[in-house]
């Protein structure tokens, strides 16, 4: 009887244990990056009667109209989002463009490009400070041409920013964090190739001096498209004065002394020529409008005056606040509106893009043209790009905007990728138009600065995207999609490192002088390359590594993992969340299921199949003894 029990249990222990094998088979074999199916629940449109059909077509225009109300507001947060960070930190932007001694240094421009960028939130602002500068010949155009790639990474955190609102759903998070850093990893490429060969070369000051010289260029004015809709409700909140940031880097010291929030939006200048006082015959406007009083000159001058007329209507203008006061209401006010727009733009269309719709949609979003013009597609995603930025003028509000739709599983990684490509050129075409609109003597420089971000960017996509293999930034923004989705925090880490305190050290490097930036970062440079390269040859050709750099094991177990950071921050913020009875109570709810067993007797069930199969083959076999001492007795 007993031999017939222990077969009995090992029946029963090597089901459950084929199981467990089976299903962990399943879990690796998913491809995490697959798009999800997003499949319709409610009742089929067939199966509806006349009423039923009339009121699903009522609701369905209710969502769309929600939706485009709920992204008008997205993308006028980001706006008032932008002018809360000028007022915050514009002043100060201007303080760091200011010093030329610092920008003759490539990389400190480079670096000054970022930082500012992430000041004011807007790469449009940064880039007219910089035409500014060049146009009062305060700053060469070769000096400026680091200072706009780096506002080409300040840009793109934006987005990065907006998929962190994602986070509460792990694939969803996964998708969007690799949709948004894939524009990242382009601009920080793109950089580090273009960056080198440019200060060898000066190929981009060469190409664009050739283009400005060799086409006679009239003035323009760049248009009014999306911003003629926005500002109606941005205007009435908060209105700015540009003119103070880039006087102040201009060096302008009455700009210092005035505030970003524009007073009067119509005033009146009257010049009057009239008798001054100067302080001698040099300084004179001719010699027949000059005589003297004794110890006085006077001279004949044209002396202009400025009056107000009429008071801006935006709700700042009476508020006797100072501008970061003001800068940190509005940009608290704005990340809330902007969080909770994008959390309700993610539900409509979660409810919105199933069955058929969802079908349609991703058919039209993600296939390719047929053979032998499958290439072709991707090229049209980079016109669309930047068709569409040209729109709403502004790269970040596009690339923003997509980010939810890649975490949901809409749009693909690699049709992103070409999108967020067209959307960097989107936005310098319209720094062209608004640089054509400069005035004559400063139009050559203006374009010239406009021209150097434009073809940065196409050569960034020369490089970058023609062939699949040289489509690095998609691989590595998978990689670190991976790594966020298991470790949700390593996200916040990754954006404080690479555009803080990454441009910070190197920022602080360049002020200490090219032999400090030299010696310190050479060696800090040759060692990542190192690692670079042996992770490349672990993971390709581990023959050629000497046997103890086959693997990283040889190192402490925090030094090639993040498995004891994670719980180094698990610790932290259980600690944190002790503190607080609601996070307690949540922490309760969220506990996970394969710990506490769901039933009655002895009989348990389990939410996890693998987990509940493990636990039965160990019921079993602790059951062995038991029956053993039965069958003696």
């Amino acid at each position: 009887m007993y031999s017939e029990i222990l077969s009995v249990l090992e029946d029963k222990a090597s089901h459950a244990h084929s199981t467990v094998t089976l299903i962990e088979e399943e879990q690796e074999a998913a491809d995490p990056w697959d798009m999800p199916e997003l499949k319709d629940t409610g009742v089929p449109w067939s199966a509806l009667d006349t009423k039923g059909k009339v009121l699903r077509v009522l609701v369905s225009v209710g969502k769309f109209i929600l939706l485009l109300g709920f992204l008008y507001m997205f993308i006028c947060s980001l706006d008032i989002l932008s002018s809360a960070f000028q007022l915050v930190g514009g002043k100060a932007a201007g303080d760091i463009f200011q010093d030329n001694t610092i920008l003759s240094n490539p990389l400190a421009g480079l670096v000054i490009g970022v930082l500012v960028t992430l000041l004011v939130q807007s790469s449009s602002t940064s880039s007219s400070i910089v035409v500014s500068m060049v146009s009062s010949g305060l700053l060469t155009v070769q000096l400026a041409v680091p200072i706009i790639m780096g506002t080409n990474i300040g840009t793109s955190v934006t987005n990065t920013l907006v998929a962190m609102t994602q986070a509460g759903d792990r694939s969803t998070f996964r998708r969007a964090f690799a949709g948004a850093t894939v524009h990242d990893f382009f601009n920080w490429l793109s950089v580090l190739v273009l960056l080198p060969l440019e200060v060898a070369t000066g190929y981009l000051y060469v190409v664009t001096k050739l283009i400005i010289d060799s086409f006679k260029i009239e003035n323009g004015e760049a248009p009014d498209l999306l911003n003629v809709i926005t500002d109606i409700l941005t205007e009435s909140i908060i209105q700015l004065d540009q003119s103070v940031i880039s006087g102040i880097a201009t060096g302008d010291p009455e700009a210092r002394n005035k505030s970003l929030i524009l007073k009067w939006c119509q005033t009146f200048t009257n010049s009057t020529l009239m008798n001054v006082t100067v302080p001698g015959p040099e300084n004179c406007t001719s010699p027949s409008l000059c005589w003297f009083d004794g110890n006085y000159t006077f001279t004949l001058k044209n002396i202009s005056e400025m009056y107000n007329v009429q008071k801006c209507k935006h709700l700042f203008v009476n508020v006797n606040l100072p501008d970061l006061a003001v800068g940190l209401i509005l940009l608290a006010l704005s990340l809330l509106v902007l969080c909770s727009c994008l959390i309700l733009i993610v539900k409509l269309l979660n409810s919105m893009l199933k069955g058929q719709v969802a079908t349609v949609i991703k058919k039209i979003l993600n296939t390719d043209f047929p053979f032998p013009f499958g290439w072709v597609t991707g090229y049209i995603a980079i016109l669309v790009g930047a068709g569409m930025t040209f729109i709403v003028q502004s790269s970040s509000v596009f690339t923003s905007a997509i980010t939810p739709l890649v975490g949901i599983g809409v749009i693909s990684i690699e049709r992103a990728y070409p999108l967020s490509l067209g959307s960097n050129i989107g936005t310098t075409t319209t720094a062209i138009l608004a640089a054509m609109a400069s005035p004559g003597d400063t139009l050559g420089d203006s374009l010239q600065i406009a021209l150097v971000h434009f073809l940065f960017n196409i050569s960034g996509i020369i490089l970058w995207y023609p062939f699949p293999c040289t489509r690095i930034p998609i691989r590595l923004a998978k990689s670190l999609g991976n790594i966020t989705a298991s470790y949700r925090w390593f996200a916040a880490i990754y954006i404080i490192f690479f555009f803080f305190v990454l441009p910070l050290f190197i920022f602080s490097l360049s002020l200490a002088g090219w032999q400090v930036l030299v010696g310190v970062g050479a060696p800090l440079v040759v060692i990542l390359i190192i690692i670079i390269v042996i992770n490349i040859l672990q993971k390709r050709k581990p023959g050629c590594l000497p046997a103890a750099l086959r693997s990283w094991d040889f190192l402490p177990l925090w030094a090639h993992s993040l498995a004891p950071w994670d719980k180094v921050i698990g610790v932290i913020t259980t600690k944190c969340c002790c503190c607080c009875k609601c996070c307690q109570i949540s922490a309760d709810d969220q506990e996970p299921s394969n710990k506490e067993p769901v039933g009655n007797n002895n009989t348990e069930v389990y939410d996890n199949p693998a987990m509940s199969a493990e636990k039965e083959v160990e019921n079993e076999i602790n059951l062995e003894p038991k029956i053993l001492k039965m069958t003696q007795l």
